[in-house]
């Protein structure tokens, strides 16, 4: 057994230093005016829990949180509280969210060599999924987890459906997304520089023509964006053991 613990040991010390950076800067506008990461889910509030699956990781070696200036106190205030040792920084974020994510690589480790970028609402995220992701992205500079599209998609305009796409080939795409540090902070400052909207942080990254693998994302790990999400967001939880 001793050679695979060695193999091991060694793949560790070769792994890159990694900073987790949390945009939780959103207006939470269709959470009914609540700042969602604030709000509780069981028995922590919805950012903590994010931050402590992110904590647990071995792979991640410092967290920088992304949030609008007005919970700057209340954000630290929780990371004091539950003990967040890993949080290293907590910074305001811009505009948009790719400007959010972007102050926020800034602020990462000159040690830094991959960046996972993970929303501050996706707090399900299991060590499994940190792992893979991180582990691919070290080996070809950019992945991210996803999941086989299972509903039948159809492409519309102005409400008449003009074709069925094959949904063989689509995949939702979660977070972390992880990127080679370099890479994806001068393919957010393009975006940034060129007034691209966004939705995430891969398309940055594929306008500069390079390659994003995909590795398994899991059907829990959601986004909290409604109130519904809320009560999916319970049922996970009791599905794991953790009664609410």
């Amino acid at each position: 057994m001793a050679p695979i613990f060695d193999r091991l040991r060694r793949r560790r010390a070769d792994m890159p230093f990694c900073t987790a950076v949390v945009p939780a800067a959103g207006s939470s506008t269709r959470m009914e005016g609540q700042d969602k990461i604030l709000l509780t889910l069981g028995d922590y509030p919805v950012l903590v829990r994010t931050l402590q699956a992110l904590e647990a990781c071995t792979r991640i070696q410092e967290i920088v949180v992304v949030t609008r200036e007005d919970l700057i106190v209340p954000v630290s205030q929780l990371c004091r509280d539950f003990a967040l040792e890993k949080v290293t920084h907590i910074v305001t974020g811009g505009t948009t969210r790719t400007q959010s994510v972007l102050n926020g690589i800034r602020e990462a480790s000159p040690q830094a060599g991959l960046i996972a970028i993970h929303d501050g609402a996706r707090p399900f995220v299991t060590q499994e999924v940190l792992e893979e992701v991180i582990d691919r992205a070290a080996q070809c500079g950019a992945a991210a987890p996803a999941v086989p599209v299972t509903d039948t998609v159809k492409r519309a305009m102005n409400g008449i459906v003009e074709e069925t796409v094959d949904r063989d080939t689509l995949f939702a795409v979660q977070t972390p997304q992880v990127f080679e540090a370099s890479l994806i902070k001068a393919a957010l400052q393009r975006a940034v520089e060129e007034g691209v909207t966004l939705t995430d942080d891969c398309a940055a990254v594929e306008r500069l023509g390079m390659t994003v693998a995909l590795t398994r994302g899991d059907r829990a790990n959601i986004k909290l964006t409604t109130p519904t999400d809320l009560d999916l967001g319970l049922g996970i939880l009791n599905g794991r053991g953790e009664f609410v």
